[in-house]
């Protein structure tokens, strides 16, 4: 029973502090009757392959904080009275099985008015680090400069004035600080001028898209999407009940014709498209705005991976030509420094701005506070250019590494996208399965990401998948490519074999 509480140690926590969590969620669920006394030290060591030692420590804490109780030459046992009166839980007499159903319980089906978790989206493994070549896409790789300093912003943040400005509930606003520096740090380079009034702070760009959803879509709404494109975006306003509508793209990203007539929202990715990685040009950014002025229609522009041309200049933003406040843009401030800190913004028309806040109040107020002002000094210090400088160097020379490493062992397949970005879309010939290549190659520890998930509509082509370089070493994508034109043989091989 015990057993089943105890994970596989995670690297990087220490191992009183995971024992802790696990005795302690196991007496919570009643796994280890009040009546009965703990496993020894020697026994639970000995189950767990942890030292002895660890263990007296963490029973002996969990005495000091009023869990346990010990009792001479008999061991630890539980103090029942202390849980009841401080946690407020009562300890059932015997357990029940995680997962078993109740009596009597809701029919859950009958009562959902959705289910998200049947709809097709991306899925990443979660020990995707455990891989030895992680071609995975949004994630970076550890960078010990950045979270040196960041962990030096969060100090300045919990002291003095700093810290009075998150410490209390800020309900309807946002870091006055951050948006500060948003307005002369971070839409300068995508040349875009705003005000205080046109930006809301979210957490994430799926935050913001589900409140743009929320606002904007109603059932039978015809919104058009890139196809193939951001999945996540299609599940959220899919949610909203729109009618979607895919949109051809091309090598130049989505193509501006007569397939946008009749839309009343287009969500689109003009710096890097989702997920194929090519930049529109800035003649069809002109023509998708002055469409959008002559049919009526908004524009949601996805800036999630902010241009970083490695060959060539970057294009500003959709946003920055857009003269009728059709363009609604989303950006993302974390998502190529630290992607667990879930922070991005909106830059729309004030009266859209305004309903968006209010309606941000009645799901989470505001994004936290603390991390407003932290990500704010670490724009202040200089700490966020500096980290894109060493981004922008590090995925040039990965780019150039993958794109010759392709070249040399997978050259029957080919690869879009601009030089920039931190993922490459990669097509093989017709009759290829990408899933085929992504099971062969997990075995040689390299971790790919098949494409028809990116596709609207039953048909989804299969010989599609993606390659992300920006969690990966670079001194490892050449011999990963390599393991990876190794698993391509080998399915070649199993193809022509009798």
């Amino acid at each position: 029973m015990l057993e089943r509480y105890f994970r596989p140690f995670e690297q990087g926590r220490s191992l009183q502090e995971q024992l802790r969590e696990n005795l302690l969620q196991a007496i919570l669920d009643g796994a280890l009757p009040p009546g009965e006394a703990l496993p020894s030290s020697r026994e639970l060591s000995k189950l767990l392959a942890v030292s002895r030692n660890t263990v007296v420590l963490v029973y002996d804490k969990l005495v000091q904080d009023s869990f346990l109780i010990p009792s001479d030459r008999r061991g630890y046992f539980i103090n029942e009275k202390f849980l009841r009166q401080q946690l407020n839980v009562s300890i059932p007499p015997r357990p029940k099985h995680l997962f078993e159903r109740p009596d009597h319980a809701p029919d859950w089906e009958a009562r959902l008015q959705l289910q998200p978790s049947a709809m097709k989206a991306i899925v990443k493994p979660r020990n995707w680090r455990e891989y030895r070549y992680p071609f995975i896409y949004g994630q970076v790789e550890h960078d010990e400069q950045t979270t040196a300093r960041w962990r030096d912003c969060a100090r300045i943040a919990a002291s003095g004035a700093h810290m009075r400005s998150w410490v209390d509930d800020q309900v309807m606003q946002d870091d006055a600080l951050l948006v500060e520096q948003i307005i002369q740090r971070v839409l300068p380079r995508r040349g875009i001028k705003a005000g205080a009034e046109e930006i809301l702070i979210t957490v994430g760009t799926q935050s913001s898209l589900y409140m743009l959803s929320c606002l904007l879509g109603r059932k039978g709404q015809p919104v058009g999407l890139e196809n193939p494109g951001y999945v996540d975006a299609r599940n959220i306003l899919q949610l909203a009940g729109c009618n979607l509508r895919p949109l051809r793209i091309d090598r130049q990203g989505l193509v501006v014709d007569e397939q946008l007539r009749g839309c009343e929202m287009i969500f689109c990715t003009p710096s890097h498209q989702s997920p194929t990685g090519v930049t529109l040009p800035v003649y069809r950014r002109m023509a998708l705005l002055e469409r959008a002025r002559e049919d009526d229609f908004l524009v949601i522009e996805d800036d999630y991976d902010s241009e970083q041309n490695y060959l060539g200049g970057n294009h500003p933003a959709l946003k920055s030509f857009d003269d009728s406040g059709r363009v609604i843009y989303l950006g993302s401030l974390t998502k190529g420094l630290l992607p667990g800190i879930r922070l991005g913004f909106i830059v729309a028309a004030p009266e859209l701005i305004h309903e968006l806040r209010a309606l941000r109040r009645y799901q989470y107020r505001h994004p936290p506070a603390n991390n407003q002002r932290i990500l704010a000094l670490f724009l202040a210090m200089g700490h966020y250019d500096a980290h894109i400088r060493r981004l922008r160097d590090s995925l040039s020379r990965k780019w150039q590494c993958i794109s010759s490493a392709l070249s040399e062992h997978l050259p029957a397949c080919q690869t879009s996208g601009m030089a920039g970005g931190s993922a490459l879309w990669v097509e093989g010939p017709a009759g290829f399965d990408a899933w085929q290549l992504q099971r062969l190659a997990a075995k040689r520890g390299v971790l790919i990401e098949p494409g028809d998930i990116h596709f609207l509509g039953e048909e989804r082509p299969q010989h599609f998948f993606r390659l992300g370089y920006g969690a990966i070493a670079e001194a490892l994508i050449e011999p990963g490519i390599a393991a990876l034109g190794a698993a391509w043989e080998e399915m070649q091989r199993s193809a022509l074999a009798p």
